[in-house]
């Protein structure tokens, strides 16, 4: 492990300063499962590095179904799924939840340090998309929001200015008739990387019968994350039958652009990506009409 001074931080201020005085010389450490590992690999290099677990900003989870959700960026895994009621208003999320790598893993790994790192095979970014949620960042100009789609803008690297941080994560209300699904393919069944993830959510009208809106994202098919608004619109005030998803799924592979690695051929990913769409919007419906 190389060397480094460690600061745990006493106010979002604080930590603002510290990233602006060290600029990439500077690391958060929020949950820690991927930072430490890759700092002890060579793979990344910082003088200091900035705990910001104990902020009440970064730790808390405010939930109301009125306003949504807001839950901090240190927030583990563990937390989020171990609560009722917010694991069971979002069980989109919670798929993804689930699958950060293993349980001890879940108990320190947060949705926030998976987000930052921008891998294009996260698993919480395509549910975080699917669900609309918007990044709260603190920086030396005060708070500033961003959607989640937005946020990743190549491999490993994120939309974060020099002394910047990810603080919180917002999700709107849950809409009556809505449900929201998160699925991966994997070659094993845990603690792997998605050779194609799918987050989709939807919300029906009051008979379900029929799509009033809806939002789809891919991930591990592009260098970031992909919300892909033409399968939301090519859903929205269609019937709910296999036809209009499968136009959906077609759209979202479309958009697919895949390579090929150690874990799948790109025309694999190809493949998988509408097979993997549609999957995640049939569950999004099932959930949809309590099923």
């Amino acid at each position: 492990m190389q060397a480094f001074d460690y600061v745990r931080a006493s106010s979002v201020d604080e930590v603002v300063s510290l990233l602006a005085q060290n600029g990439d010389q500077a690391r958060v450490l929020s949950g820690g499962t991927d930072l430490l590992v890759a700092l002890r690999e060579g793979r990344r290099r910082a003088k200091l590095v900035i705990d910001v677990k104990g902020l009440p900003e970064t730790s808390q989870i405010e939930y109301s179904a009125q306003g949504g959700l807001k839950f901090g960026a240190s927030v583990p895994c563990h937390r989020l799924y171990g609560n009722k009621e917010v694991s069971a208003a979002y069980p989109g999320l919670m798929d993804a939840a689930h699958l950060i790598g293993g349980t001890q893993i879940q108990g320190r790994a947060s949705v926030g340090g998976n987000l930052c790192n921008a891998s294009p095979a996260a698993d919480s970014i395509p549910a975080l998309i699917a669900l609309a949620a918007v990044c709260v960042i603190a920086g030396p100009n005060g708070t500033r929001e961003m959607a989640v789609e937005d946020f990743c803008v190549s491999p490993g690297r994120n939309a974060l200015q020099n002394g910047e941080f990810l603080v919180a994560l917002k999700l709107p209300p849950v809409q009556a008739n809505s449900g929201a699904a998160y699925l991966r393919f994997i070659p094993r069944n845990e603690m792997d990387i998605a050779v194609v993830g799918a987050g989709a959510s939807v919300q029906l009208d009051e008979g379900r019968n029929n799509f009033v809106s809806a939002r789809v994202a891919l991930g591990a098919v592009a260098p970031k994350p992909l919300y892909i608004p033409e399968a939301g619109a090519a859903l929205a005030g269609k019937p709910v039958n296999a036809a209009t998803i499968e136009e959906a799924a077609k759209i979202a592979q479309d958009a697919a652009k895949p390579i090929s690695d150690m874990r799948g051929t790109a025309e694999y990913r190809k493949h998988l990506s509408a097979v993997m769409a549609r999957r995640a919007i049939e569950k999004a419906v099932e959930r949809a009409r309590g099923i």
